[in-house]
């Protein structure tokens, strides 16, 4: 049996960088199976931090439309999982390496 992707990406949002600048927490969209002692071990795993704590939030899928040459075309955005993880005091992760 394949092992399940815990981890899908990481959120490079406003509202995220402010919480990774600010807080020590940082944004993943994760597997919507994955429940948060799965969430908190791919992270120590892939980026060797220690997690203090998970917090996870099912986003609703949403309805999108937009005006093209051809009309208005609809469509929509399914749904994802969100986690939010905090680190511990003094460590961080880089996710775009040294720049």
């Amino acid at each position: 049996m394949a092992k399940k992707v815990v981890l899908v990406k990481p959120m490079l949002t406003e509202k995220s960088e402010y919480l990774s600048e600010n807080l020590n927490k940082y944004s993943f969209v994760v597997n919507k199976k994955a429940n948060k002692l799965e969430i908190k071990k791919a992270v120590e795993d892939m980026y060797q931090v220690s997690v203090e704590s998970v917090n996870t939030a099912i986003m609703p899928s949403r309805t999108k439309s937009r005006n093209t040459k051809s009309g208005l075309i609809r469509g929509r955005v399914s749904s994802y999982k969100k986690a939010v993880i905090t680190l511990s005091e003094g460590e961080e992760l880089d996710f775009f390496g040294d720049i």
